[in-house]
């Protein structure tokens, strides 16, 4: 197993360490702790896409693996986000944060199961869809969301004032969610567009 590989399975191996972390009440402010450990795994994406890329060491087990751990990532840290509705009411769309946040959270699945899908499609009839730029800034949109969210937790549950922007921490932190939820279904909708022929059917003489 190379190097990209063993990093993308470093961040799979960190994603049940997040989802331990973040419901460790046990620990003061855990879940400064879990954003840390997100962040952790959301940078190994783009380091092990760079090393695979710069030394020619794309795999195909690589190929399987690291949009899986990319998904499986930010999937897990919305769906617990979730269940802490507090960070999503806290002063956010007039006490529909989190309704907002759920059909954020919905859509952004949604788009990833589609695609999925899509990409299978591709594959079988051996089409080669590169990425785009689009969908990486979802993706970092996304990730920046799950930080912030996170790191006004503990505050928000503490009453503390550590930094004074506990409040603007969780409204930043849901507009970043709304812009990944719009720009999640902006790329998909680009993706599938751009790739339309993999949709056509086989025409046979």
């Amino acid at each position: 197993m190379n190097l990209p590989n063993k990093i993308t399975l470093t961040r799979i191996v960190l994603i049940p360490v997040f989802a331990v972390f973040f419901y460790l009440d046990v620990l003061p402010y855990h879940e400064l702790y879990a954003a840390g450990i997100f962040a952790v795994a959301a940078l190994t994406d783009a380091l092990d896409g760079y090393i695979a890329r710069s030394r020619n060491l794309v795999t195909n087990m690589g190929k399987f693996l690291d949009p899986i751990a990319d998904k499986v990532l930010v999937s897990t840290a919305f769906i617990l986000l979730l269940t802490r509705p507090a960070v999503f009411e806290y002063n956010t769309l007039a006490g529909w944060g989190l309704v907002a946040a759920g059909i954020c959270v919905a859509l952004i699945l949604a788009r990833e199961l589609i695609i999925g899908g899509f990409r299978l499609v591709a594959v079988e009839k051996g089409a080669v869809i590169a990425a785009d730029k689009l969908g990486k800034v979802k993706t970092t949109v996304q990730d920046v969301s799950i930080v912030v969210l996170l790191g006004v937790m503990p505050f928000l549950r503490t009453g503390g004032d550590v930094f004074g922007y506990e409040e603007l921490g969780a409204i930043i932190g849901m507009a970043l969610l709304l812009l990944a939820a719009l720009l999640t279904v902006c790329s998909g909708v680009h993706y599938i567009v751009k790739n339309r022929q993999v949709l056509k059917e086989d025409t046979k003489e």
